[in-house]
């Protein structure tokens, strides 16, 4: 094994569970004891470049215990995108700090720094083991069954489409009807996550729209009126990253991130959720609301789900076991034995297979119009969720005169 000190970071967005993977490597490797010292990036690769570390192996037990159920990213994060012209400042670093180890903690984009700063450092001939642990809310990473954080930030939507549903069906006699938009540029799983809220034909949602399908204009104000005769009042989910025929965002977002991402919602000025709200009214004339809860559902700890805790704290031991092993150029990935029970292994993926790339929901997931997950969908969905509240409505049985 290659004797030397070992770095980790977190980039991008944070995760309810983003910490406990941080928690899970700081414990493996203080357990193992082959690597000498672990730091900390204070607010990722751009920490690094300023040599800003943490010293994690300073930090009281409690304390990392604590951090394995506390939100958002411990470390600081950064959306940095490597430059070239970062490598040999990186490199020297690493040779300051004896560094041969290096876990980043993040989604496509980050696993795309981790496989480049490895292949660097083979041209170099600096020998150092790189690993990726994964994290999105967007579950959209090639290589793994699902992602650490996605079942806490679904468990959160659909607590808020749940609960903003009863208020609507309650309401419709003001309000006609009601939009949840939910963070998901290029993939629709958030948004079809909501779907779970539904118990009973009436309840919410009742129209979803991932940036998986085309958004067609007057195919949604059909379905809208479909839905308003059909139940008196109507529930729908747009995703932030939908768009028409043309590529068009339905946001009419123009403005990308350090990625060439272009960003929707509120980092980018624009907002999906209020543009259909006044296709609707433009169109209807009605009354209705929209809620927009962006990045709250990030680090929504409360409502997190235990066994994705419990799932990004075994990704971080596994990076560790991976490293020792000498096995670099790999991200952790979770592999789905079973659903009943619910059943998962940890195992690996290339980096070079998961960089960049975003995993869109395949076309089974969704029925024939794209405007609702199917049920092939909810058997994937269903054992990542726990129990979710279960409301009473009142008989109708009314008094008769």
């Amino acid at each position: 094994m290659i004797k030397g000190n070992a770095v980790i970071g977190q980039s991008g967005g944070p995760t309810s569970v983003i910490n406990a993977s941080l928690a899970g490597v700081i414990e493996e490797i203080k357990k193992s004891g082959k690597i000498k010292s672990l730091f900390g990036m204070n607010y990722g690769i751009e920490g690094f470049l300023k040599e800003e570390f943490f010293n994690l192996n300073k930090q009281p037990e409690l304390l990392v215990r604590k951090l394995r159920f506390t939100p958002s990213s411990a470390l600081g994060s950064s959306r940095h995108k490597l430059k070239n012209e970062d490598l040999p400042k990186i490199l020297e670093v690493l040779r300051k700090y004896n560094i041969r180890y290096v876990f980043l903690i993040g989604g496509n984009d980050t696993m795309d720094t981790i496989n480049r700063l490895e292949q660097y450092c083979i041209g170099q001939k600096y020998d150092l083991i790189g690993v990726g642990i994964p994290k999105t809310v967007d579950n959209d990473l090639f290589g793994t069954d699902h992602t650490p954080g996605f079942a806490s930030a679904a468990k959160s939507n659909i607590l808020n489409v749940l609960q903003g549903g009863w208020l609507a069906r309650d309401m419709q006699k003001v309000d006609k009807y009601v939009i949840y938009q939910t963070i998901g540029r290029d993939a629709g799983w958030l948004a079809a996550s909501t779907a779970l809220a539904k118990k009973e034909k009436d309840d919410a949602p009742h129209l979803i729209y991932p940036p998986e399908t085309t958004f067609n204009k007057e195919n949604f104000l059909h379905d809208v009126k479909k839905a308003e005769e059909k139940y008196g009042w109507v529930s729908i989910v747009v995703s932030e990253g939908i768009k028409y025929s043309d590529g068009m965002p339905v946001s009419s977002s123009q403005r990308k991130d350090k990625f060439n991402n272009i960003e929707f919602g509120a980092m980018g000025g624009a907002s999906v959720g209020l543009n259909v709200h006044k296709m609707i009214n433009d169109e209807f004339g009605w009354r209705g609301e929209f809620q927009i809860t962006e990045s709250l559902i990030m680090s929504d700890y409360v409502r997190s789900v235990p066994n994705d805790n419990e799932e990004a704290y075994q990704c971080g031991v596994a990076a560790v076991r991976l490293a020792e092993n000498e096995e670099s150029g790999y991200m952790v990935s979770i592999n789905r034995i079973s659903n009943s029970p619910y059943e998962v292994s940890y195992e690996k993926a290339l980096l070079t297979d998961v960089a960049v790339r975003a995993k869109s929901m395949p076309a089974e997931f969704l029925n024939k119009e794209g405007n609702f997950p199917s049920s092939l969908f909810m058997e994937y969905l269903s054992p990542l969720i726990d129990e979710l509240p279960d409301f009473s409505r009142l008989e109708r049985n009314f008094i008769k005169t």
